[in-house]
């Protein structure tokens, strides 16, 4: 969402002049598409570069603001988060060299933030989800102070009529409550652009939407979300959830995600597809727009900015967007590819971006009109299958089921080739990427090489831990510039102890046995003697903590014939001393000294979320 001042659309005046504006730049597109008055050679690319920073303990930063102001460079913006930037490339005209130019302006743009960061003992990732988010980095204080973010928030959250429920299932599944946007700052995103023919929109965008799966599958790198193995790329679920304003009570413009694949091929011209985003999802927000409008504008000989049609689009996100935009006053179209998820390396990330312009401008004759050649669901259900399963997906092609490797060696890459050979791209360049991608398809991708390395850190840290560590393994090699199909799997002995001053947190077990009170204590000394556990936390009928039990508390129990008659709220230590996540491990170990205690429960904001033992802390 481009725009930096915006307001509610509350009163009636204030909802009639943003609909004059709108119908009156739909009207003014309509007019400057018939008329031909858009550019379309040279073609142009672009892209963005979303960003993470994180502290010494490599956990999501509050300094995004600060740091920002510190880069005083226009290409850098402020995000959703306090933890996450945004970095905005100058477009070029497709051809040349101009994929490599396009990778030295973001290394030199990271490596300029990146060294105003080290001042504030930040670090900069680049990845698609920060693997050390938590539910604690989500709340609203962690929110970007501009108002365009709590605008945006209250008004879907006022659509939806409820707060939002997350449900994401993987290897592991992850149930989540939220009551604004804020999950949407868990996925960092490179988005590329490619300017279009509005002549021939309708075939480029079906086309854009076919190749999505395949695209997706090799370039997949958010497997995992708060330390859960989930989709290959998790972040297309983790988005679609994040900004969903279903369950209103307006039915009529709200039945499909904002956040989403589509409903069916595009027909008809550019403005139709825009008209029907605005029948599908209800403008959220307003501005305050310039004295003239669209058609003014137009009948005085200038190219108009639509700032009611952007303003709109900016609140819609298919993986696939269609933008307008103006490049020296003349009117463009591009397509916005916003699946491609950030990292691992900016050699990755171009590679991606070079696979996905390459595809798009090598589209063989026989699938001019894709939706001829492919049925819509089968598209949709390749981009799916992607994300869950990512190197792992078949596809429907043509009219066979294809496995990703041999679709994308077989097909997709010489289509690249050939594409960007069309396009005049510099020979070296297309080899050297393209061989990015190929060496990849043939070995990993981030989502396998995240998922082998969290799994092996496993083996001797608790969760806190390596996720700390993967992430600081993360930068260590995304900073020498290796490709991801180069790397190999983190092993435990790389890093040093992350975190100086250890919480509570970053030590406990979150792994926890639990009884209800009213359970028998036969059966509890029975779980806590086949698990070898020997402090068990017990929870009454809402799940809230009353208790806790110790192997000391049973130890003689066993062998009495009494116990069968017993419930655990006898014979529990009621209302026990507890800990915070963010309590300083020295500060519990002393509390666990002070009253004899060999494990201690952690509670947060009323949920037991761990436990800690004495062999935690030493």
């Amino acid at each position: 969402m481009g725009t930096h001042t915006v307001k509610r659309l509350k009163d009636a005046p204030e909802r009639k002049t943003y609909f004059y504006r709108l119908l009156t730049d739909l009207e003014a597109l309509e007019q400057m598409l018939k008329s031909g008055v858009f550019s379309t050679d040279p073609i142009h690319i672009g892209a963005e570069q979303e960003f993470c920073l994180v502290n010494k303990n490599w956990e999501p930063s509050n300094q995004a603001v600060e740091i920002l102001e510190a880069i005083d460079e226009p290409h850098f913006t402020p995000e959703l988060t306090r933890y996450n930037l945004e970095i905005n490339l100058d477009p070029k005209p497709l051809g040349g060299s101009c994929f490599s130019e396009m990778h030295k302006q973001l290394n030199t743009l990271l490596d300029h933030g990146q060294a105003v960061a080290e001042k504030f003992k930040n670090n900069i990732i680049i990845t698609g989800i920060l693997p050390t988010i938590s539910t604690r980095y989500l709340k609203l204080s962690y929110m970007t102070p501009k108002e365009r973010y709590k605008i945006l928030s209250d008004a879907i959250t006022e659509v939806r009529g409820s707060n939002m429920e997350l449900h994401i299932k993987g290897v592991d599944e992850i149930n989540l409550h939220h009551d604004s946007i804020m999950y949407e700052g868990c996925n960092t995103s490179f988005q590329a652009h490619l300017q279009i023919d509005p002549d021939d929109f309708a075939n480029t965008y079906n086309w854009a939407q076919a190749i999505s799966g395949p695209i997706l599958s090799v370039c997949t790198n958010s497997p995992m979300l708060m330390g859960r193995e989930l989709w290959e790329e998790t972040r297309i679920a983790l988005f679609t959830q994040s900004v969903d304003t279903r369950k209103s009570t307006f039915l009529l413009n709200e039945r499909e995600p904002r956040v989403g694949f589509g409903a069916a091929w595009a027909e008809g011209s550019a403005a139709d597809f825009f008209k029907e985003s605005i029948v599908r999802f209800r403008s959220l927000i307003s501005t305050d727009f310039d004295p003239q409008d669209s058609l003014e504008e137009l009948k005085e000989g200038k190219t108009p900015q639509l700032s009611a049609l952007n303003l709109h689009n900016g609140t819609v996100y298919p993986w696939n967007r269609l933008c307008y935009g103006r490049t020296q006053g003349k009117p463009h179209l591009r397509i916005e590819n916003r699946y491609l998820p950030s990292g691992p390396t900016t050699s990755d990330e171009i590679a991606n971006m070079m696979f996905w312009v390459g595809v798009m401008l090598g589209r063989p004759k026989d699938w001019e009109e894709s939706h001829k050649k492919m049925d819509f669901r089968d598209a949709k259900k390749n981009f799916f299958n992607a994300a869950r399963y990512g190197m792992a997906a078949q596809f429907h092609w043509g009219e066979k089921i294809i496995p990703t490797k041999a679709l994308l060696l077989e097909h997709f890459l010489p289509m690249a080739y050939k594409g960007l050979s069309r396009a005049n791209v510099n020979r070296k360049d297309a080899e050297h990427y393209l061989g990015i991608i190929e060496r990849r398809i043939n070995t990993q991708n981030g989502s396998e090489w995240m998922v082998k390395t969290y799994r092996e850190l496993r083996k001797e840290f608790n969760a806190p831990e390596a996720l700390r560590r993967l992430t600081a393994s993360l930068f260590e090699r995304s900073y020498k510039g290796y490709p991801v199909d180069a790397w190999k799997k983190g092993r435990r002995y790389e890093l040093k102890q992350t975190i100086k001053k250890p919480r509570v947190g970053d030590l406990m077990s979150t792994k926890i046995i639990t009884a209800q009170e009213e359970d028998s204590a036969a059966l509890v000394i029975g779980m806590m003697k086949w698990n070898e556990i020997h402090h068990l936390p017990i929870l009454n009928n809402t799940n809230q903590l009353v208790g806790m039990l110790t192997w000391n508390d049973v130890l003689n129990l066993g062998a009495d014939d009494r116990v069968y008659g017993l419930s655990i709220q006898e014979v529990m230590r009621k209302n026990p001393i507890t800990l915070h996540p963010e309590t300083p491990a020295r500060e519990a170990a002393q509390t666990m000294s002070e009253h004899k205690l060999e494990g201690l429960p952690v509670v947060a904001e009323n949920t037991l979320v761990g436990i800690l033992t004495s062999n935690d802390i030493h």
